[in-house]
């Protein structure tokens, strides 16, 4: 294997001294426009690309960014990552992927990301709590930050969808189509991410004289935990006592207990149950689901992070107004 050209061959073919070349590959560096050209050019001839470990030891920043995930049964997770990334990315920023799971938890993850030193840490899930995230041993850790889920841990700034203004919109658009008898689904709840869904959802209502809102407990935010629900909730109720309106707590949900609305117990959608999600996956609007939902300002959350991440923003707690869309699984006029 042919041996990597080093700052000081580029240095030698330039003409210059090595540190002219690390100041030509290290942005906003003093440096005139003819040195960096000769610099440049002769980088080219060589195919020479600066070692960025080696200049991460003396900036103490490896422009690497942890995005800690463990929930991939949700769709929503593909088009916010793809998202993310590309713009983390496009600043010059090297996303790494950790999958949380029964054998890799937070703190391990978070451990070993501080072993890699990176910048930053985005945690990106679900099942994340305050008296883990606060170990003793993460003291000193990089920063964290929640992305498109609430927090209550001090010190970790979230960047999420307004709950409380979307919620409100969706429970105006159900009341607004005539429907009185409405039910929640919920995803499973960790103390550190409760969505406040559930709980706008519930002070809607009781503000409009429904005391008693049945909650349907998902096991996970997924199509197959949103279809067990429902399945379970129907058979254990009986025609006359059921709600009129499901609202849940993300899209997969929503599209499993549609599944078994229709071809289970032969229900009309939204005759019988209307349904509503959140998050508009990329399969709320087929023919065969129609879902109305509510659309998360994907690329605002995702920017406000990174400039967070960056410096060009304050890190403080922000919450981001998103879009309702209405479809066929709520329309009743």
């Amino acid at each position: 294997m042919a041996k990597r050209p080093t700052s000081q061959n580029v240095a030698d073919m330039a003409g210059v001294s090595k540190w002219t070349v690390i100041r030509a590959f290290t942005p906003g560096a003093s440096i005139t426009e003819e040195s960096r050209a000769k610099v440049m050019a002769a980088a080219g001839q060589l195919n020479y690309r600066p070692n960025l470990l080696a200049r991460s030891l003396a900036t103490n920043l490896t422009h690497q960014v942890a995005i800690l995930v463990d929930d991939f049964e949700n769709p929503h997770k593909l088009p916010v990552l793809e998202r993310l990334t590309l713009e983390l990315q496009a600043e010059g920023l090297v996303p790494m992927l950790v999958n949380i799971n029964e054998r890799f938890g937070h703190v391990h993850a978070l451990l070993n990301a501080g072993q890699r030193q990176v910048d930053a840490v985005i945690l990106f899930g679900t099942a994340f709590r305050n008296e883990t995230l606060q170990d003793a041993r993460l003291e000193g850790a990089a920063p964290m930050f929640v992305l498109a889920r609430d927090s209550q841990i001090p010190g970790v700034p979230a960047i999420s969808c307004d709950a409380t203004i979307a919620i409100e919109e969706l429970c105006a658009h159900l009341r607004e189509q005539g429907y009185r008898r409405p039910g929640f689904m919920a995803g499973p709840q960790t103390l550190s991410t409760a969505l406040g869904r559930r709980r706008s959802f519930k002070t809607f209502w009781v503000r409009h004289g429904v005391e008693h809102v049945p909650e349907l407990p998902a096991k996970s935010y997924s199509m197959t935990s949103g279809a067990e629900a429902v399945r379970h909730y129907l058979q254990e109720t009986s025609a006359g006592d059921r709600i009129d309106v499901l609202m849940c707590e993300n899209d997969a949900l929503a599209l499993g207990a549609l599944d078994v609305l229709r071809s289970e117990f032969g229900l009309r959608v939204p005759q019988d149950i209307a349904v509503a999600g959140f998050d508009n996956i990329m399969f709320a609007d087929a023919p065969a689901y129609d879902l109305t939902t509510y659309e998360q300002p994907i690329e605002d959350m995702v920017k406000t992070t990174i400039d967070m991440i960056l410096g060009r923003r304050e890190r403080q707690t922000v919450q981001l107004r998103g879009r309702l869309v209405v479809r066929g699984s709520t329309k009743r006029t």
